[in-house]
């Protein structure tokens, strides 16, 4: 339902959106286009992995990665902002985390770092999901990237 009514407010709001997920593997786009006509808003996504693609796909800076690490929203920031500055789209949304098993004491499983940029900047957030399991931590974390991607689409919708 959350991702219907996103592709139904970026059309209305003109709005096109790119996706730059790490954690998630492309679920944030394959919630998007499982929705019949969401071509109308969805340019593309990149799933960055890895570190290397993190750089060479989103202009991840290796210094932001050796300082906060890829799990953090210094990297969660670099990746929206460059998924947006690489295709003609107004709003991205990024993702990096961990899903699990595992994790670390500083950074434990079920924490996911967002990102999402727009015309007025980049917001981002860390939610702590907690240590669900892989399966719903992704999930999860596609449920909050589609409300994000959502509150967004309504903010810049000039008729709302």
């Amino acid at each position: 339902m959350t991702a219907r009514a996103v592709v139904d407010a970026a059309r209305r709001a003109g709005l096109r959106i790119v996706t730059a997920e790490s954690c998630t593997g492309g679920l944030i786009a394959g919630a998007l286009t499982e929705i019949p006509g969401s071509s109308d808003v969805v340019d593309c996504g990149f799933i960055t992995y890895s570190n290397g693609a993190k750089q060479t796909l989103l202009g991840v800076k290796s210094t932001t990665l050796a300082r906060f690490g890829a799990v953090s929203e210094e990297v969660a920031r670099e990746m929206a902002v460059g998924a947006r500055a690489r295709v003609e789209a107004e709003l991205s949304i990024s993702v990096t985390g961990i899903a699990g098993p595992g994790g670390s004491e500083h950074k434990p499983e079920g924490r996911v770092c967002f990102g999402l940029s727009g015309p007025h900047g980049c917001l981002t957030q860390t939610v702590d999901f907690g240590a669900l399991g892989r399966s719903n931590v992704r999930a999860a974390a596609v449920d909050h990237a589609l409300q994000m991607l959502l509150s967004a689409a309504k903010t810049l919708d000039p008729r709302e």
